[in-house]
């Protein structure tokens, strides 16, 4: 190869770095792009490395016993059908993917006959009160560590109470907790008044 090949080679790729520079130029003179903003997508409930989290209006959540007072069987029914892809709520059904759920309000955790609970489960022990379960259908794996229910939950603490009512009525039949009435507030305080003066 002579040097007049070797020096078009080299032109070439000197031309071809010149148009890209140029472009390149060319484009950032004609559009203007603005710095990105880091806080163009706020992700909830997540607080910058540093930053204070501002105080949000304050929910109070409605006591479980209040929820589960109004709540109503033929909703639970509804929201049972999710269940039913893995649990039987029929008497004597025994265990699908998951033990049976008939009579489950007030059973023994890790107690259904035939089904081979997980560790976490055996170890959680107690009872399945409606407080119980409701915490544990909100989020099962929260509620249970080393559960093997793949069920993501249900949020919704209307829903979870209608379930609740419904599978109470499948061969449970425990009374509902008392609804508390509300502590009666405190009286304000009057400010006194001026003293009067004897004469």
């Amino acid at each position: 190869m002579d040097s007049f090949e070797i020096n078009k080679i080299a032109a070439a790729v000197l031309f071809s770095l010149l148009l890209v520079l140029g472009i390149k130029n060319a484009a950032d003179m004609l559009y203007h792009t603005e710095a990105a903003n880091p806080q163009s997508f706020v992700v909830e409930g997540v607080v910058a490395e540093g930053a204070v989290a501002e105080a949000g209006p304050v929910e109070t959540a409605v006591p479980l016993p209040v929820l589960l007072a109004s709540a109503d069987a033929a909703e639970g029914a509804k929201q049972a059908k999710k269940c039913e892809t893995c649990h039987n709520l029929q008497e004597g059904a025994g265990a699908k993917i998951g033990p049976d759920l008939y009579g489950i309000v007030g059973r023994k955790i890790a107690s259904a006959p035939g089904f081979a609970y997980s560790a976490g489960m055996k170890a959680k022990g107690g009872e399945w009160t409606f407080e119980a379960l409701s915490h544990f259908i909100e989020n099962p794996k929260a509620y249970v560590a080393g559960t093997a229910m793949g069920f993501a939950g249900i949020k919704k603490p209307d829903q979870r109470a209608a379930l609740l009512v419904y599978l109470n009525t499948l061969g449970s039949n425990q009374p509902l907790p008392k609804v508390e009435a509300a502590a009666p507030a405190a009286p304000a305080e009057t400010p006194a008044g001026p003293t009067a003066k004897p004469h």
